[in-house]
């Protein structure tokens, strides 16, 4: 079975080719790869190639395909695998095989399988480990963002506080808490948002900071605090970085838990002064720099009990929470989405991740499509009309991408355009 898929070779060397897969056998699953979201680790690894930690030595001769923010459809499966599943269910898979020690990781470590890619090889020990996840979802798109939903998930769960006189652990953000979300309005920030705002712990008052007003204001428009004020939640969009001025907005006493959306000595110290007591800091963020490091009130971590934590990824459990909260309606991951294109654009668009503005770029891997903001619909529509039909389905729906506009795009768009 012959797939194109975007490969790594090396530090900063990623090429689109076509190859042929292993052969199936009765354990293997066959996935046709329909959306993969591109995430900063993709160009974390092929900025570092062989020196990231979850890449192999050996990728010159044996490159690995990237990206790991998928959702596929089930295209032939082997004898052993045919009670659980069948040709067409829509399926996620955890990039992290934790069960064969938490290193190796689809779109980093594997030849046969990754995001940025047509057609993929899910090997038997995947499935039998409960890592190929059939979800029910009306769109491809908002599957392939349960990935990276939940690790914000899990950088919730992993926050902690303490019980009164026993002092116990309490895993989550304080529920009725204050919750402060710093830099909160790129991708992973908004749903962020969204998950605080609707998932199943809720705080009383979410403010989210951010110093590039246009992001904030994209982010009062699509979360809308009078909704919110409806649903029991104080939502405040804040142009600061004033630790003062935060800590008014709380009333006083400061946040229950910060969030720290980038790898940014300004902003880690800033959480780090507007923490409340028995307050909790998570650091969400993941540097390049391994040294990288900022200062820290240890008297305050003593006497006013406040916490840190960290989390890299996410569970199977974390990802069926999602996939649950998504099939419900509860959460929209359309929120992080600001650009569409096809597997022709996935290595300049990784490459050039940093440098590009807005939020979540998301690749349709069996369409030639150049790297499209959804903003710019209605201008690409000037030359080809099929965009004045997206342009005119995502303003019907806020201006976010949606089932309609995904199911219109790969009913009209192709590998030939």
């Amino acid at each position: 079975m012959k797939t194109r898929a975007v490969r790594l070779y090396g530090e900063m060397d990623l090429r689109l080719e076509e190859f042929e897969l292993p052969p199936m056998t009765e354990d293997d699953i066959l996935i046709k790869i329909i959306t993969d979201s591109i995430c900063m680790s993709t160009w974390k690894i092929a900025v570092q190639g062989a020196k990231h930690y979850r890449v192999p030595n050996n990728i010159a001769e044996c490159p690995t395909i990237v990206g790991h923010e998928f959702c596929a459809e089930v295209a032939e499966v082997g004898i052993k695998w045919r009670k659980e599943y069948q040709a067409g269910d829509k399926v996620i898979i955890p990039p992290v095989l934790y069960y064969l020690g938490g290193v190796d990781a689809i779109g980093y470590s594997f030849p046969d399988i990754g995001g940025d890619s047509a057609y993929a090889l899910v090997h038997g020990h995947i499935v039998e480990n409960g890592y190929l996840i059939k979800v029910q979802s009306q769109a491809f798109f908002s599957a392939s963002l349960v990935e990276p939903v939940s690790c914000i998930l899990r950088g919730y769960k992993a926050t902690y506080h303490l019980d009164g006189e026993d002092g116990n652990h309490v895993m989550g953000l304080k529920e009725g808490g204050k919750l402060a979300i710093l830099a909160g309005c790129g991708p992973m920030g908004l749903e962020a948002i969204d998950l605080a705002l609707h998932g199943d712990r809720k705080p009383s008052l979410i403010v989210v900071t951010d110093l590039d007003q246009e992001r904030l204001n994209r982010a009062e428009r699509i979360f809308n605090p009078a909704a919110a004020e409806r649903n029991g939640i104080r939502l405040i969009f804040a142009n600061t970085a004033d630790a003062d001025e935060l800590r008014r907005i709380s009333g006083g006493a400061g946040f229950d838990d910060v969030f720290v959306m980038i790898a940014s000595v300004p902003v880690v110290e800033l959480a780090d002064a507007v923490l409340a007591f028995d307050g909790c800091l998570n650091f969400f963020c993941g540097p390049t720099d391994k040294n990288f490091s900022a200062r820290f009130n240890f008297y305050n971590v003593h006497y006013n009990q406040r916490h840190v934590s960290g989390t890299s990824g996410s569970t199977v459990g974390d990802m069926r929470d999602i996939a649950r909260l998504i099939g419900e309606g509860k959460i929209n991951p359309a929120v992080m989405i600001t650009h569409i294109g096809g597997l022709d654009a996935a290595i300049d668009t990784t490459l050039n991740l940093p440098k590009l503005s807005g939020g979540k770029k998301l690749i349709y891997t069996h369409l030639n499509l150049p790297l499209t903001a959804i903003d710019d619909f209605g201008e690409m529509g000037k030359t080809d009309s099929r965009f004045l039909t997206l342009d005119r389905i995502v303003r019907e729906h806020n201006g976010l991408w949606c089932a309609e506009a995904e199911k219109y795009l790969l009913a009209n768009f192709s590998e030939t355009d």
